[in-house]
C-alpha cells in the first residue's frame, strides 16, 4: 500500500444564499417604508367626486365621530392645536397638514379645528376624503 498525500482543499462558504436573503430583506424594508400607518380610529371619511392623492410626508390631525381631536396620535384639545401644530412643523420642516374627520363631525368643528391649523402656520390644510364612486 503506498501512502497518498490528499490535495489541500480549500472550503469555501457558498455567499449566494446570503446575498439573496440581504436582497429580499432589503426589498421588504423598502416596502414596507413607504407605508404610512392612520391612527386606529373608526372614521367614516366623507365622500368626494374631486378627490385626490395626498402627501405621505403630511402632519396628520383626526376628528372622530365623537368630535374628539388627536395630533401626533395623542388626544387634544382645539385651543392646543395651534401650538402644538406649530412645534411639529417647526420640527419636520413641513408644510402641509391633512385632516382626516368623520363624516358625522359637524362643519363648525371642522372649520375650528382647520382654523387652528392655518393659524399655526401649515401652508397647505387639505381634508382626506374618499373618492365617490359614479
Amino acid at each position: 500500500m503506498r501512502y497518498r498525500q490528499r490535495e489541500s482543499t480549500d472550503q469555501e462558504i457558498n455567499m449566494s444564499p446570503l446575498i439573496d436573503m440581504v436582497f429580499i430583506l432589503l426589498i421588504f424594508f423598502m416596502v414596507s417604508a413607504t407605508f404610512v400607518k392612520d391612527m386606529d380610529l373608526e372614521i367614516q371619511r366623507p365622500k368626494a367626486q374631486s378627490a385626490t392623492p395626498s402627501s405621505t410626508k403630511a402632519v396628520r390631525v383626526y376628528i372622530d365621530a365623537r368630535g374628539d381631536t388627536f395630533l401626533d396620535n395623542q388626544p387634544v384639545r382645539s385651543w392646543v392645536i395651534q401650538s402644538r401644530l406649530r412645534e411639529i412643523l417647526r420640527l419636520n420642516g413641513e408644510s402641509t397638514v391633512l385632516v382626516i374627520t368623520d363624516d358625522n363631525v359637524p362643519a363648525s368643528k371642522l372649520i375650528e379645528v382647520v382654523d387652528q391649523c392655518r393659524l399655526a402656520g401649515a401652508a397647505d390644510v387639505g381634508v382626506v376624503t374618499e373618492r365617490e364612486g359614479g
